[in-house]
């Protein structure tokens, strides 16, 4: 993943998502130190307050946890929380859009259950 620069997602929140896809992606694992602020400035070329305030998200999200004068470490629970979140917020969120989008076409609930059972064995 890189930091887009020209999108309308700030800076801040790009890295704390992409510090999020490596939990998520066993790059860096329960009780890993994470990046600092300074590395991840010089990583993304980017200002250390900006890096730093992204790691203040994951840490206000208890992603991560702080161990003074050594750094911040990823949480216990994290893969699992983010894992979580994804699934309540974003999987919410796409089939509230599929439902809508089925009344509109006028599907029953019993055609779209039908297409997306299909979509799972095709993808299997």
């Amino acid at each position: 993943m890189h930091i887009h620069l020209d999108s309308t997602t700030p800076i801040y929140i790009q890295i704390a998502e992409w510090l999020q896809h490596e939990i998520i992606a066993n790059r860096l694992q329960a009780d890993e130190k994470v990046y600092s602020q300074y590395q991840l400035a010089e990583l993304f070329n980017i200002n250390p307050a900006t890096a730093g305030k992204g790691l203040t998200i994951l840490l206000e999200e208890q992603l991560l946890y702080k161990k003074r004068g050594l750094g911040m470490f990823v949480s216990q629970d994290a893969k699992d929380r983010i894992l979580s979140k994804r699934r309540n917020e974003i999987l919410t969120k796409m089939a509230q859009e599929i439902v809508l989008e089925a009344q509109r076409l006028l599907v029953s609930d019993e055609e779209l259950l039908a297409l997306i059972q299909k979509t799972q064995e095709e993808l299997k």
